[in-house]
C-alpha cells in the first residue's frame, strides 16, 4: 500500500478496526476512511454501495461484525448470522464492484471444527463439525472468507482473510453478559475487589484451553499481510501458545489485585475443549507476535480503568 493511498477501515470503533486505525497512522498511512454505524449501516446494500461508489477506497480491513461471548451466541443466533452477512457480502460485493485494489477480511477462530487436530491449521476448515455455541458466527464468517476466495477465482481479485485467535485489548467490550471471556474476567475481578466480595464463580470448570493475542499485535499482522500476501488461503493471527481458563482466571485475579477465592460452576458451558491454531503460516511469511500475555493483560486493565464507557457497556 502507498502511504497515501485511500484506505476504508469497517469497524474503527470496534477493538479491532480501532487497532488497524492506530497500526496505519503509527506507519505513516495519511488517507484513511471511516464512517460510525449512525454515518453508514454497513447492513443497508444501497447505502453500502453508495459510499464505495462516492469514495473508491483503493484498500479495505473488513473489520466490522457483530460478536459476543458464549451467551450472547446462544442467544441470538439468527441475529448472529443475519447480521454479519449481510455486512461482510455487502461491503466485499461493493469493493469488488468499484475496483477495489485489495480487501483483507477478519474472521475468528471459532470457524475451525469444534474437534479439529491441534493446534489448527488453515487446511482443517471444514473438515467436520463446528462448535454449537457459536456455529452461526461461525457460518456467517466462513461464508465472508469463501467468498473472497471465489471472487479472486472468479474474477482475479486479490482478497485475502485473516483468522484471529482470541482477542483482547484497548476498545473491548466488557459487559457483564455479552463480552468474551478474558474482559468478563478483567471486569468480574476488579468489581469484586471493590466490592470485597469472599469468591467469584466462573463458567464451565476452567479446564477448556484457551490461546489470546493483544489486539494491537493483530493489527501489526493485518496491515503487513495487506502489504505482503496473496492467496485464497486464510492465514492464522495468533501466539501459537495456550493457556487453561483456570490458569487465566487466577493470573487476572493477580494483575487487578483480588485476594479471594475462585469457585467454577460446572453446570455452565465449556465452549470448545481446546482451540489453539497453527501460526506456522504468519511465521514463515516472517511476521510474529510481540506482547506476551501477562503483559497484555496489565495494558488491558489499564485501558478498562481509564475507559469508564467501555466498562459500562
Amino acid at each position: 500500500m502507498e502511504k497515501n493511498a485511500k484506505i476504508y477501515v469497517a469497524g474503527h470503533r470496534g477493538m479491532v478496526g480501532s487497532a488497524i486505525v492506530r497500526e496505519l497512522q503509527r506507519q505513516g498511512y495519511t488517507n484513511i476512511i471511516t464512517r460510525t454505524h449512525k454515518e453508514l449501516d454497513l447492513c443497508r446494500q444501497e447505502a453500502v454501495e453508495k459510499f464505495f461508489s462516492d469514495e473508491k477506497p483503493e484498500y479495505v480491513f473488513l473489520a466490522a461484525a457483530k460478536v459476543g461471548g458464549i451467551e450472547a451466541n446462544q442467544s441470538a443466533l439468527a441475529d448472529f448470522m443475519y447480521e454479519n452477512m449481510i455486512l461482510e457480502m455487502n461491503v466485499i460485493h461493493s469493493a469488488w464492484q468499484n475496483n477495489c485494489k485489495k480487501l483483507e477480511f477478519l474472521g475468528s477462530s471459532c470457524i475451525y471444527p469444534r474437534m479439529a487436530p491441534q493446534p489448527m491449521k488453515e487446511s482443517c476448515l471444514l473438515t467436520s463439525e463446528l462448535e454449537k455455541t457459536n456455529e452461526a458466527y461461525a457460518l456467517a464468517k466462513i461464508s465472508g472468507l469463501k467468498y473472497c476466495e471465489f471472487l479472486n477465482r472468479q474474477y482475479g481479485t486479490d482478497y485475502i482473510s485473516v483468522m484471529p485467535t482470541n482477542l483482547y485489548g484497548p476498545n473491548d467490550n466488557y459487559h457483564p453478559t455479552h463480552s468474551h471471556v478474558l474482559p468478563a474476567l478483567i471486569r468480574r475481578f476488579h468489581e469484586a475487589k471493590e466490592q470485597n466480595l469472599p469468591s467469584v464463580t466462573c463458567w464451565g470448570d476452567g479446564s477448556p484451553l484457551r490461546e489470546f493475542l493483544y489486539v494491537d499485535d493483530l493489527a501489526n499482522l493485518c496491515v503487513f499481510l495487506m502489504n505482503h500476501y496473496s492467496g485464497n488461503e486464510t492465514v492464522n493471527a495468533g501466539t501459537g501458545k495456550e493457556i487453561s481458563i483456570k490458569k487465566l482466571s487466577e493470573l487476572v485475579a493477580e494483575i487487578v489485585g483480588y485476594k479471594g477465592t475462585i469457585h467454577w460452576d460446572a453446570s455452565k458451558p465449556n465452549g470448545t475443549p481446546r482451540k489453539l491454531l497453527d501460526v506456522s503460516k504468519a511465521k514463515n511469511l516472517g511476521w510474529t507476535y510481540k506482547t506476551e500475555l501477562a503483559d497484555g493483560i496489565r495494558l488491558a486493565y489499564n485501558d478498562f480503568l481509564h475507559n469508564p464507557m467501555r466498562a459500562e457497556r
